[in-house]
């Protein structure tokens, strides 16, 4: 394994001695105050660097610091601070490759895909600087005589960024660009489990800063520590928007601290993900879709496909395809050319699947195959496993909890109507799909009878949004939404303005007050 990525993004002058720093915020870094942490590599289970956590008493300088940088990032014009998230979108493109190394080291995606995230972030770099003339708001007519009315989008105020292992560049990037061109600045606390791609972003982003003396450099600020951290940076008021991704669990308690203080929260949280696989599919198209979106990054997206609903007519064929299709999928080091599916992310994930898969078949469902660990030709230390696949009821209760991992279950429908009720019976409301050559029904699946998700796509898989859409789902999944479209509003607070140009004074609703 190569480290010379952490050495070329300059990561690892960001310690001392042989620790890194856990709090860094441009001005200054220093290392946590509590407990000690080792970050592993799911590669091969190598440890890859010493973090002290960050403290909640730590918290409180940091956020005199945010605070500081808000009130002068929100006078900067708001191309100004595109031009800032212009730069950081060049310079994550001259690293491109060592920030996807980094990645892939991390959260052990293979290469094309971790180069894909790194392209991600770059991508919304590229939007959120078009956004930033485009943050405007309405002209409202008004009832009074003499009178206008408008709509405008200020500044919010520090944003926090609590992100998970699996997405550990973009979903930053979705809130910190966008944010930043709102004139935000933006503290992540990253996953303990990907924090050096936590520091490369941070490093991107302070040369660009270095460049910018008008921009102050607590604009984008890291601190690397664990719940306590977490629940503290929930509680503080200085955060009016808190953006979380993670589990169910996770959010349900950010959401319960944020509300309690009547802050905003940004929930991305669990996906149950479901195709339907019509009889009238081009069944060629729904096979490459159905392969990646289920074992691609070894089932730990968000968007993972986890439930293949087929009408009754083609599921044994289709299943028979998937299976053979699994087995030339090469499983292996991430950063090999050639692999596909690359390893879970740590004993815990590999200890949930064996579980989940025990219980489906304690529910009556059929393995078809996969679900071991392999062990011959992969580094060792490592967690990789065969993407399984299994038949079972739609009403095992196992089909309606999301297993981190690669397990796709295999449900059949009689009618379409029936197809639709079976993918929305579910608690999560993220991504969904259709593969169907009828217009009737990919018209029904996208209608207010249909998929009730937040993402609904025909003749595409689960797996893959663009930035340009708005992202995020429904239901246990959090309603939050990232990225593209009006996203960006998240990120500012709306007033509405009321100006009287006339001689006199009168009142709404012909309220006379004399």
């Amino acid at each position: 394994m190569t480290l010379t990525c952490l050495e070329t993004l300059g990561i690892n002058s960001l310690k001392q001695g042989e620790t890194f720093y856990s709090v860094l915020t441009g001005n200054s870094v220093s290392l946590g105050e509590g407990s000690a942490f080792s970050a592993h590599s799911p590669i091969d289970g190598a440890a890859l660097s010493t973090f002290n956590n960050a403290t909640p008493a730590q918290l409180e300088d940091v956020n005199a610091q945010l605070q500081d940088a808000f009130k002068t990032l929100r006078s900067i014009p708001a191309p100004r601070r595109g031009e800032l998230v212009r730069r950081i979108g060049e310079e994550a493109r001259k690293y491109k490759t060592e920030l996807a190394q980094v990645i892939s080291l991390e959260a052990g995606k293979i290469l094309p895909e971790a180069l894909g995230e790194v392209q991600e972030w770059i991508d919304v770099c590229d939007f959120a600087v078009g956004q930033s003339r485009m943050l405007h708001g309405l002209s409202i007519v008004s009832e009074r005589p003499g009178h206008r009315m408008m709509e405008q989008w200020h500044p919010l105020g520090p944003v926090a960024v609590i992100t998970a292992f699996n997405f550990p560049m973009a979903v930053w990037a979705w809130n910190a660009m966008l944010g930043l061109v709102c004139g935000d600045p933006i503290l992540l606390k990253p996953s303990e489990k990907a924090p050096l791609c936590a520091l490369a972003m941070y490093k991107i982003a302070q040369n660009v800063i270095a460049d910018m003396p008008d921009i102050p450099k607590a604009s984008v600020s890291v601190m690397i520590g664990g719940r306590d951290l977490g629940e503290a940076i929930s509680a503080s008021p200085v955060f009016p928007l808190v953006s979380a991704t993670g589990s169910t669990a996770m959010g349900v308690a950010v959401a319960k601290t944020v509300a309690g203080r009547l802050g905003r929260s940004l929930l991305e949280l669990g996906g149950n993900n479901a195709m339907i696989v019509s009889d009238t599919a081009d069944l060629d198209l729904a096979l490459r879709a159905i392969v990646f979106s289920a074992a691609g990054t070894a089932g730990q997206r968000c968007t993972t496909l986890r439930r293949l609903i087929t009408h009754e007519s083609v599921v044994d064929g289709l299943v028979e395809r998937v299976a053979k299709s699994y087995g030339t999928l090469r499983i292996g080091n991430p950063l090999e050319d050639g692999n596909l599916v690359g390893p879970l992310i740590d004993e815990g994930s590999f200890a949930r699947m064996q579980s989940a898969l025990e219980a489906a078949k304690a529910q009556g469902g059929e393995i078809i195959c996969g679900g071991e660990r392999v062990t011959e030709g992969v580094p060792a230390g490592g967690f990789y496993v065969k993407p399984a696949i299994v038949r079972i009821a739609h009403d095992a209760p196992i089909v309606h909890e999301e297993t981190f991992a690669p397990i796709m279950y295999v449900l059949t429908y009689k009618t379409f109507e029936e197809a639709i009720e079976i993918q929305n019976e579910v608690p999560q409301g993220l991504s969904s799909a259709v593969f169907t050559e009828s217009m009737r029904e990919a018209e029904m699946f996208m209608s207010p009878d249909g998929s009730d998700c937040g993402i609904a796509n025909v003749n595409i898989g689960t797996s893959g949004a663009e930035i340009g859409g708005a992202f995020g789902g429904e239901k246990e999944t959090g309603g939050g939404r990232e990225s593209g479209s009006d996203a960006w509003r998240n990120y500012m607070r709306r007033t509405t303005n009321t100006v009287n140009y006339g001689g006199d004074l009168p009142l709404a609703q012909g309220i006379v007050f004399e």
